[in-house]
């Protein structure tokens, strides 16, 4: 029979409620974080910053057109909820014909893409540089990501037929401005050739791979641990605002394209891992040539490989224009 030595001995049970809160509380947190999370991170999507050029950046680009003989106009039309977009309009001395709309990336403006257009002038080129739709001076209250730039984009090419009557229209655009063009080849046929900088494939795959880019993990952790936040998102953003992002897909828009297109991305590109333009190519192979650039970060090419990418820009343009296979200006 057991001493009252030995019963005191005895061990007691483990104290579990202790356990128990600390699980209840971090699943408490996670859904928590979840949900204000994904509404906070929507709506700063639709919100980027806002910034229109400065009085400095348009005195200096007008008087350089003016001492190259270049024309030089502010431009605006209207998109089909009535928002007045605005954009920068520049003819050299001696076009080409040809025309070519530039498009920028997200909380940016006509300025990000301002270079490539003095660039493309001096080879005589016609350039239009537009502020995106809640960018700079453009009108719209939200960014959409392609849902309705893509008809905003038709309609500057409207704007380009009317005005200029060019021989071919073509588009490069940058990051946001790249999936942007990607999604309005469906309603465009008009482009004879484009170039996608930096694209992403997914408005959801480019959230996942935004998640894991805080955590050098890749977009994995995006699909798992945090996939609640981006579903939280895509709802809120549907319900608040009456927008399906799951429609924001560039890999999507050139399945079936004749447009010839190329893509751009740098192997270092950890804001848009290069493989979305992977998963672009994928859906049409026999459209879609891929050039990537080693040690080039977010829309970097230029940056590290500047002869390579104006060989190959104005290359890809010679080649697809109407006028192929005829001398081009120098």
């Amino acid at each position: 029979m057991p001493t009252q030595a030995d019963l005191s001995e005895k061990p007691k049970p483990p104290d579990r409620s202790g356990v128990r809160r600390s699980l209840y509380l971090f699943v408490l947190l996670y859904v928590a974080g979840s949900i204000l999370g994904g509404i906070g991170l929507g709506w700063m999507a639709l919100h980027p910053y806002k910034h229109p050029v400065t009085l400095s950046e348009e005195r200096n680009a007008r008087a350089a057109a003016l001492e190259n003989k270049v024309e030089f106009r502010d431009v605006e039309t209207a998109a089909a909820d009535s928002a007045v977009l605005r954009a920068w309009f520049m003819r050299p001395a001696e076009p080409n014909g040809d025309a070519v709309i530039l498009l920028h990336g997200v909380g940016d403006n006509r300025m990000g893409t301002y270079g490539y257009g003095k660039w493309l002038v001096q080879h005589h080129y016609t350039v239009l540089m537009p502020d995106a739709r809640a960018h700079g001076s453009s009108g719209g209250e939200l960014a959409t990501y392609g849902l309705k730039e893509s008809d905003d984009i038709h309609r500057w090419v409207d704007w380009i037929e009317a005005a200029e009557h060019p021989r071919c229209m073509f588009g490069l655009g940058e990051s946001m401005g790249a999936a942007q063009l990607l999604q309005a080849l469906p309603k465009e046929p008009r482009f004879c050739a484009v170039i996608s900088e930096s694209p992403f494939a997914t408005f959801r795959e480019v959230a996942y791979a935004r998640f894991g880019r805080q955590f050098h993990t890749g977009p994995w952790l995006g699909r798992t641990l945090f996939r609640p936040a981006v579903d939280v998102g895509f709802l809120y953003v549907r319900l608040r605002y009456g927008l399906n992002m799951e429609a924001a897909s560039p890999e999507d828009a050139i399945v079936g394209t004749k447009i010839p297109v190329l893509l751009i991305h740098g192997l270092n590109d950890t804001n848009i891992p290069p493989y979305h333009s992977d998963l672009i190519q994928a859906k049409n192979p026999s459209e879609v040539v891929v050039w990537k650039v080693p040690g080039a970060l977010h829309t970097g090419a230029h940056a590290v490989a500047p002869q390579e990418f104006e060989q190959r820009v104005l290359g890809w343009f010679a080649e697809h224009s109407s006028t192929a296979g005829s001398p081009t200006p120098n």
